[in-house]
């Protein structure tokens, strides 16, 4: 029979081996990308030196970045990095290790936002858009028989935080359903119009249904909304790095994402968005210092304590939004 002391030994001979090797895979890809210039001059090559930036075997094409995407090896060296300057545990300030639950990380948030076409008061890192859903969900205001609208192609980390509140509170959830395939922007708008009751609080919708793929026309919809004085609240898990985003000029009250999915981001990387105008208005549900102070704005909502890793700022000061930002965008990964 196997003691602790002989158990410990050998998992840890087993991490050092899968560690050695894994860090010698990572040794093996390219450090750089190639210059755009390549992709003008020859796209075909071009992709395939993009390709051998990720540690995904070479016989297999991964297509599920849909569920979670790879990141590539500048990212994962990256991340390799920020943890082991995180477990150093030797940051001049005792307050502000990588892993602190309660910093702005405004490093983080500011190319964030840039990228996605808002302000950084009205972003919060979170790790994945079903959190960011919940947020949504349990912090709007809403008595036993107010509706909340949405489409039946919504994923369960979208649909189910609503589920759950109308069980415990009774509020109503409706469903739109939405032809296959939609025929065109207006009829979408159409469905949602003429659902609508007086009791209609909030509509809920993904921007990229996780069901069939089909883009709503989330910018009308949200006008819609706004026109009627309801509540826009959008589950934009698929967009970043798969279509350009800017969420001032779609004009939702609400958004969340996940970009480790499209945008292969360290994997838990998500986002809230609330428009400033509705920060007020959306109660938290994770609760610690600083939940009930405006000045925060969105902020509060990132608060949620010691967390794995510092998000897409787990690799520290090694690796920040911007880079990965700009890594996605230089690879033409993003479709107008």
């Amino acid at each position: 029979m196997i003691d602790r002391r002989s158990f410990l030994s050998s998992a840890l001979v087993a991490g050092l081996a899968f560690r050695n090797d894994l860090f010698a895979q990572l040794q093996a890809l390219p450090s750089k990308l190639r210059d755009r210039s390549l992709l003008d001059a020859n796209e075909d090559a071009y992709w395939r030196e993009l390709r051998k930036q990720f540690l995904i075997p070479a016989d297999e094409i991964y297509l599920n970045n849909g569920t979670v995407g790879s990141s590539p090896a500048p990212v994962l060296r990256a991340v390799f990095d920020g943890y082991e300057a995180c477990e150093k545990l030797n940051e001049a300030d005792p307050e502000d290790y990588p892993i602190w639950g309660y910093a702005s990380w405004n490093e983080f948030r500011d190319p964030l936002a840039e990228f996605v076409g808002c302000n950084r008061d009205e972003i919060a890192l979170l790790r994945n858009a079903t959190e960011a859903n919940s947020y949504i969900a349990n912090g709007v205001d809403l008595k036993p028989g107010d509706e909340v609208l949405m489409t039946d192609q919504e994923h369960p980390g979208g649909e189910q935080p609503w589920q759950l509140r109308a069980k415990r509170y009774g509020i109503v959830v409706r469903k739109v359903t939405l032809p296959k395939p939609v025929e065109n922007a207006a009829q979408a708008v159409n469905l949602f119009n003429d659902a609508i009751t007086p009791r209609t609080r909030v509509l809920f919708f993904s921007h990229i249904s996780t069901v069939t793929g089909v883009v709503l026309p989330a910018k009308e919809i949200c006008a819609l909304a706004r026109g009627k004085g309801i509540i826009s609240a959008v589950d934009g898990a698929h967009v970043p790095g798969m279509m350009r985003l800017d969420l001032h000029d779609l004009g939702c009250d609400m958004y969340s994402s996940s970009p480790h999915k499209w945008l292969q981001a360290p994997k838990g990387s998500g986002f809230l968005y609330v428009r400033d105008e509705m920060i007020d208005r959306l109660w938290n549900t994770i609760a610690t210092e600083g939940w009930d102070e405006p000045k925060l704005r969105a902020e509060r909502f990132q608060r949620i304590g010691v967390r794995m890793c510092r998000h897409c700022g787990d690799c520290g000061r090694r690796f920040s939004w911007q880079t990965r930002l700009g890594w996605i965008a230089s690879s033409g990964g993003i479709a107008n």
